[in-house]
């Protein structure tokens, strides 16, 4: 039979692909790929046709593939699929470091680029080729052949420690469990959270209930159970994942890995010309110096800090009013933040997540979101049963706008064993067109990790899942909506990582809105729409303890940043040291000194995100700015969604994205809107 990972095709044939395929298939289309470069490097007459699309075709069929496997590692790992994704990983990257120093197919793309026929070539393509002549550059291809070399050794190295950083948050989330006997432990605990735990013990064949460290288990706990010593040993086990500390010290320790990855990104980054790895991450960005990132994360810290710091001293009081006996005379501790957060939240607006759950059974908010973007953008999304699944739980839809099918996408929301935490939206088909000129369809994966239905009772999502869902599905839009036909600057390829947030936190923004919400809530058992008690509650609540969350994610940005910008060879800043530094200087609430929170975070050591985490705060400017317009127009004006479509989601990363956000908006972003959507103005 044919190897399916070779097989072209509108959709991976997850039901016939098997890990035996997988090397096969990837050695075959790299040997394929080499060949054809080769002839290309030899190209006497160079154009568009003969040159650019063909290598286009290239990336595509080696994302086909790449993508599906790269997905099934991420949602039903295994060891033996482990073993040969990163083998492939090695291989995989030694082409890619190899494709981007070859200096004949970059003089190939530059005599294009110098063409006559250059200046013909709609915005799509001339943006393509000066996207993929800068790669050239950051790949290395001006380098001498030693450091040429180098670049080579340091980009295998750095995938195989990025891969093993994320193997090793996987396996130490599922190398801890708390076995429970006793109810009476897990006192507090909502029914829903009470359910999953059974559910849990019942996976691992035993009686009563388990707790582990996926997130539907530890958020439960951490806010809402009563018993004060499990939440700080849950807390514990948490915030010591593959470190050095906790129940599992030692066992899958990322502390070595944190080490070698910043030496090695200062290195690669020096060989480059760059002072340090978070100017080599700007040359990709809206930012373009450290200083304009510093600052922008420093003048948001200043005007939220006396917020966070009001609603601390709130929480501390509320705590030791209503608190005594649990806390015993002891401060506040980090295992017990969420939970007198939840209180006093309670206290103050008479409302909770929890509350609000059976408002929010998935498959209504999945019908709303669907109906929210049909209004935004004329889209008719329905389920289809055309598409092979890896897992019972995955379900498969179109997009159509006018009954004509424009791009898909499978859902995979339920946190399950061997699937990694998180949330997020890959592309699985990527929008272009093909050598015959038809146009392929766009095809995403979105995966979350909410709580799964238990026995006969739908799936209840959090109002903080709901947003998470819109989030991703705003990255999904991104990638499916796109109009592009060229594969470089199609959906989010090519899109500044700093602006590639701007849909996913702008979509959040309905997730608040009275309209929208009479469409993705209803009882899961009256069918009863949200009462307005609860909306007008959960609308006061909206910005509770807003500046502590707006200081969290300003520590992260910091940290992140200023880890990357201050680390040289001559100044190996010690994580710990950095972090440190950085929580003296912004934090609100100070963590004990046992959590290594830096060893499972794995945006910026396993993902896309080092020098970049600040990206999230920089597009919810632009998020909160582009949803102003909608404030002034109506959040579901037809003719304002048309603009967003157009001007962002439509041209991918054809242009500048400041370019297009002052298309839509009419001028530059202001900050304005951020701080006053989040109540800190």
């Amino acid at each position: 039979m044919t190897n399916p990972l070779l097989q072209a095709s509108p959709l991976p044939y997850f039901d016939l692909i098997k890990t035996e395929h997988v090397e096969p298939a990837i050695d075959q289309i790299l040997k394929d790929n080499r060949n054809k470069i080769e002839q290309l490097t030899r190209l006497k007459d160079i154009s568009w046709d003969s040159l650019a699309r063909p290598v286009e075709e290239l990336d595509n069929r080696l994302n086909d593939a790449w993508s599906a496997v790269s997905h099934l590692n991420a949602v039903v790992n295994n060891e033996a699929l482990r073993d040969v994704y990163n083998s492939c990983l090695a291989k995989l990257t030694a082409y890619s470091t190899e494709v981007g120093q070859n200096k004949a197919l970059c003089d190939a793309y530059k005599t294009l680029a110098d063409s006559e026929e250059f200046k013909t070539l709609d915005q799509q393509s001339q943006k393509s080729i000066e996207n993929i002549l800068k790669a050239f550059h950051l790949s290395g291809v001006d380098l001498d052949d030693d450091k040429k070399a180098r670049f080579s050794e340091l980009s295998n190295r750095l995938s195989e420690l990025t891969s093993k950083f994320s193997e090793n948050v996987l396996d130490a989330t599922q190398g801890w469990y708390r076995h429970i006997t006793d109810e009476h432990e897990l006192a507090g605990l909502p029914e829903s959270a009470l359910e999953g735990a059974r559910q849990a013990a019942k996976q691992r064949d035993l009686e009563g209930f388990v707790i582990t460290l996926d997130f539907p288990s530890y958020f439960p706990v951490m806010t809402y159970c009563d018993n004060r010593p499990l939440r700080r040993e849950v807390y514990e086990a948490f915030l010591t994942r593959a470190s050095d500390q906790g129940p599992n010290a030692g066992k899958w320790d990322n502390g070595p890995l944190i080490k070698e990855i910043m030496a090695l990104r200062y290195e690669l980054a020096q060989i480059l010309g760059f002072e340090s790895y978070a100017d080599r991450s700007l040359a990709k960005k809206m930012a373009s110096t450290t200083s304009e990132v510093l600052d922008f994360l420093n003048e948001l810290a200043e005007k939220t800090k006396p917020v966070a710091e009001k609603e601390v001293a709130e929480l501390q009081a509320f705590a030791k009013e209503h608190g005594g006996e649990q806390l015993n005379g002891e401060t506040l501790q980090s295992w017990d933040l969420a939970y007198f957060g939840e209180k006093l939240r309670q206290n103050r607006y008479a409302i909770s997540q929890e509350e609000l759950k059976p408002y929010f059974p998935a498959h209504k908010v999945i019908e709303g979101m669907f109906d929210c973007v049909h209004r935004l953008f004329n889209i008719d999304i329905e389920v289809s049963d055309k598409a092979s699944l890896w897992h019972p739980d995955v379900t498969y839809y179109v997009i159509k706008r006018n009954g004509e099918e424009i791009a898909s996408f499978y859902l995979d929301l339920y946190a399950r064993a061997n699937k990694r935490g998180g949330a997020w939206m890959a592309d699985c088909r990527v929008r272009r067109r093909d050598e015959s000129n038809e146009v392929v369809k766009p095809v995403a994966f979105l995966t979350c990790n909410f709580t799964p239905p238990v026995g006969d009772k739908p799936a209840l999502l959090t109002h903080d899942e709901v947003t998470t869902l819109f989030h991703e599905f705003g990255h999904g839009l991104h990638h499916m909506l796109t109009k592009m036909d060229v594969y470089e600057v199609s959906g989010i390829n090519g899109v500044a990582w700093d602006a590639v947030e701007l849909p996913s936190q702008f979509l959040e923004n309905w997730c608040w809105q009275p309209e929208a919400l009479e469409l993705i809530s209803s009882h899961h058992e009256t069918g009863e729409p949200l009462p307005k008690s609860l909306l007008d509650k959960m609308l006061a609540a909206k910005n509770f303890q807003a500046g502590m969350q707006m200081m969290r994610q300003l520590e992260f940005s910091l940290f992140d940043f200023r880890f990357h910008a201050e680390y040289s060879d001559s100044n190996p800043v010690d994580v710990a040291a950095i972090l440190q530094d950085v929580r003296d200087k912004v934090a609100v609430v100070k963590p004990p000194a046992f959590t290594r929170f830096q060893n499972s975070f794995s945006h910026i050591f396993a993902g896309g995100y080092a020098a970049g985490y600040y990206s999230y705060k920089w597009a919810e400017v632009l998020a909160a700015d582009a949803f102003s317009k909608f404030e002034e127009n109506g959040v579901f004006d037809e003719k304002t969604g048309n603009e967003f479509l157009q001007a962002v989601l439509e041209q991918g990363g054809s242009r500048e994205p400041m370019e297009l956000f002052v298309e839509f908006r009419g001028r530059e972003p202001s900050v304005e809107p951020l701080l006053r959507h989040a109540g800190i103005i």
